[in-house]
């Protein structure tokens, strides 16, 4: 009998803890798995067959799994190029992406085409701090601030935010009706403000966890809209998943505007790493951590391979050759030194607009300028990494005046330093490559460069750094640059009539070619009909002596 009692004890508490269980007492995490800044690299580093084929194992283990995108996933190699971002949306669906954000190269390709992508994607965009006050159609109507998603009896809130610096980073003019910006972008206090009102509406409406999804980084430059200035002044945030500075952040806490800890992760770009997010709601922990998973989706890594067979065989044509390798760094320390010095493929790239157009004076933006040209064969790939932006060649009439303005906001981050060992000092990505003028820049003199309040240029209020700007060529001989004179000017549309970099001078000027040629392709009718279909080291094995930093 004492046997018997002890047996069925037992099996109570056998099936007391079974029922337990079973109601719910076992924990079930929330995984949130996080990419940023994947600029096309979907074949680098972790594969998207690979993100979709983990994302399904956490779901085997727990119904509770997102997938989110923090911004710049769509342009920044051919495939995005070809395809005007629609590859890249292709498989991020595939992958099972459940939301994204917008960075500031999600615009790249115009509002109209960002409009077509969003609903192409499967995914929702989220966006808190972009609206929209125009009097024509919202493209980004299709948008929302935010989405509370429900994990069983835990909900969780995304917040998604985009970076001002949008404006002068993507393309000025895409953000404007009849020249007057129509979207804003919040920055500063505003920011801090719209932020945490939809902070505070998520609360009310019972979210037990708010996470902000962001594009704003945390490089100097960006401040006050950097990730920790917004999480500095919010309150009831618990985490902030970031992108836009390419920074490998796995765990870091962030102290908010009462002192508060805030979880803060970027992946750093080409996804480098995927980021994963875990709830633990009974026991309130929350962590972030990189995983690098490598067994791939079956399904997701035919679509890929569709996608890859789609457009090589077009882009892999060779079209040139070249003696010479040509790079965007320097060969010693490896800096990027394109967006702070002349380089020899920046006289490359300026001469093919000047040649193409006959222009005496053309231009090419160092952040333009995105990757080496090896030595040996050329193909259309080559070139598209190079300028892939797809921007569009444009000749105007500008001033000696208006070109020297250029040349001074340009040269407003130059250092007398090139680099610190491994890193570009002072670099910009509107510093400016040139054909048709040489310069000197006195970094002895301090920018007294003056910004609007959407950092683009307003004038110059003192002493100049740029001196001694000459006009001709190494083969005519030079003469001094006339401020009065009106010269015929060379460059694309995202510079010259959409503002890029910030440059205001010449959006309003007499257009005399308006959006002719991909910019890509006046590098390869220049390297092809001009050259010859050969760059030779007699002609690009240098520097030309073009600019001077002293």
């Amino acid at each position: 009998m004492k046997k018997r009692i002890i047996a069925l004890t037992l099996l109570f508490v056998l099936l007391s803890t079974a029922m337990l269980f079973a109601g719910g007492s076992k924990e079930e995490p929330i995984y949130i798995l996080y990419t940023n800044d994947i600029h096309c690299g979907y074949n680098k580093n972790i594969t998207f067959p690979a993100v979709a084929e983990y994302k399904q194992s956490l779901e085997a283990e727990s119904p509770y799994v997102t997938l989110i995108d923090n911004g710049d996933a769509i342009q920044g190699e051919t495939v995005g190029t070809v395809s005007r971002g629609e590859y890249l949306i292709e498989m991020m669906n595939a992958a099972g992406y459940d939301f994204g954000i917008f960075g500031n190269h999600e615009f790249d390709y115009g509002m109209d085409r960002l409009a077509e992508l969003i609903e192409l994607a499967d995914f929702q965009y989220l966006n808190a701090t972009i609206t929209y006050s125009g009097a024509g159609t919202n493209l980004l109507a299709n948008t929302k601030p935010y989405e509370i998603v429900e994990y069983g009896s835990t909900k969780v809130a995304f917040i998604g935010v985009a970076t001002h610096e949008t404006l002068v980073k993507s393309t000025p003019k895409y953000f404007m009706e009849d020249g007057e910006f129509v979207y804003d972008f919040a920055t500063g206090e505003g920011l801090y403000e719209l932020v945490q009102s939809y902070v505070d509406e998520v609360r009310k409406k019972g979210a037990d966890y708010v996470v902000i999804l962001s594009h704003l980084g945390i490089e100097e430059g960006s401040e006050p809209d950097r990730s920790v200035d917004l999480i500095a002044h919010l309150t009831d945030v618990d985490v902030l998943l970031d992108g836009h500075s390419h920074s490998v952040v796995e765990a870091q806490f962030v102290k908010d505007a009462e002192g508060k800890p805030v979880l803060y992760s970027q992946t750093g770009t080409k996804l480098a790493n995927l980021g994963q997010l875990t709830i633990y709601p009974k026991s309130h922990k929350i962590m972030t951590e990189f995983v690098h998973p490598t067994e791939e989706d079956a399904d997701v890594a035919a679509v890929v391979a569709a996608i890859d067979a789609e457009y090589l065989e077009e882009v892999m044509k060779v079209v040139a050759k070249s003696e010479i390798t040509l790079s965007i760094k320097d060969p010693v320390s490896g800096a990027r030194v394109v967006r702070n010095r002349e380089a020899a493929i920046g006289d490359l790239c300026a001469d093919a607009y000047r040649a193409v157009t006959g222009a005496e004076i053309a231009f090419v933006n160092g952040g333009g300028i995105r990757a080496d040209l090896k030595a040996g064969d050329i193909t259309l790939d080559s070139i598209i990494k190079i300028h892939p932006y797809g921007n569009m060649l444009c000749m105007c009439e500008a001033t000696g005046q208006e070109i020297v303005d250029a040349l001074e906001w340009a040269s407003r981050n130059t250092l007398a330093k090139q680099n610190d060992g491994g890193n570009a000092s002072g670099e910009n990505g509107g510093f400016l490559q040139v054909s048709g003028l040489k310069y000197t820049i006195d970094t002895r003199v301090n920018s007294t460069c003056i910004k609007d309040a959407d950092g683009l240029f307003a004038g110059v209020a003192g002493a100049r750094r740029v001196k001694d700007v000459m006009v001709g060529s190494e083969e005519t001989g030079w003469e001094p640059i006339d401020l009065n004179k009106t010269y015929t000017l060379a460059c694309h549309n995202y510079l010259l009539q959409d503002m890029g970099d910030g440059f205001t001078m010449f959006a309003d000027n007499n257009y005399l070619i308006d959006n002719a040629m991909l910019d890509n392709q006046v590098l390869i009718t220049y390297i092809t009909d001009y050259l010859n279909g050969e760059i030779k080291a007699a002609d690009y094995g240098a520097v030309k002596g073009r600019i001077t930093v002293k």
